[in-house]
């Protein structure tokens, strides 16, 4: 079996995209990373002043949103792919903390939803595709052949989170970071359209005192064990 769907799903800061984009280099896959595709619809939003999330600034999102487009173009130099709003470059404008702080809400909208896995979809139908995000093994390809799920405590992401931030030029304290983060974990996991919840076909793994390179050896192994890959 050479090309399979591999879906990753996980808490934020669980280190979901870093251990995709190595598998997916690994294996010589598509790496696609939905989270930023919420960002980016988030990202536009505020740029068009439709945040508040008001019902007259809904209605124009709603009506804007076949309009946007997404692509990913592949950076050799970085080793992944980054993400395109209407042909403009803007990676590194969603990983803001603005962006952070208003994504969850955006997310949670059925209709974006609705569109952002239509788009999700599209992208697999060679498979041969490393995803991460947080409905991926349950909404987007609840078929998926490898599910995998990350998690670690709030404690130890807020921490990872903030060295990013801190990495960046980014002035934010940890406290911050984790308030950010606790509200973000639950807005995710009650929310009413695609929750964040474990697909009961997934494989759990707790990360909080593992390297990437001891998670990447791991799915190795399992790859080796159960797709002879």
């Amino acid at each position: 079996m050479d090309n399979i769907i591999i879906a990753i799903d996980g808490y934020a800061s669980t280190g979901k995209s870093s251990l995709a984009k190595a598998i997916a280099k690994h294996l010589n896959f598509v790496y696609v990373d939905s989270g930023s595709m919420y960002r980016a619809i988030t990202y536009y939003a505020l740029k068009n002043n439709l945040i508040p999330l008001s019902r007259p600034n809904l209605l124009e999102l709603k009506n804007k949103l076949s309009k946007i487009n997404l692509n990913f173009v592949y950076n050799k130099e970085l080793g992944f792919s980054e993400i395109f709003l209407n042909n403009k470059l803007i990676e590194k404008e969603i990983r803001s903390v603005l962006i952070s702080k208003h994504v969850s809400s955006v997310a949670a909208l059925p209709f974006v939803r609705r569109h952002m896995v239509s788009l999700q979809k599209k992208i697999s139908l060679n498979k041969g595709v490393v995803m991460d995000g947080r409905d991926i093994g349950t909404v987007v390809f609840p078929e998926a052949e490898l599910k995998l799920f990350l998690s670690a405590s709030a404690e130890i992401r807020a921490k990872r989170r903030y060295d990013e931030y801190v990495k960046n030029n980014i002035n934010i304290s940890l406290k911050e970071v984790l308030s950010d983060l606790q509200s973000r974990d639950l807005d995710d996991s009650t929310r009413e359209d695609s929750p964040l919840i474990i697909a009961k076909d997934a494989i759990e793994i707790d990360n909080s005192e593992m390297s990437i390179k001891e998670q990447l050896n791991y799915v190795i192994s399992i790859l080796s064990e159960k797709f002879n890959l």
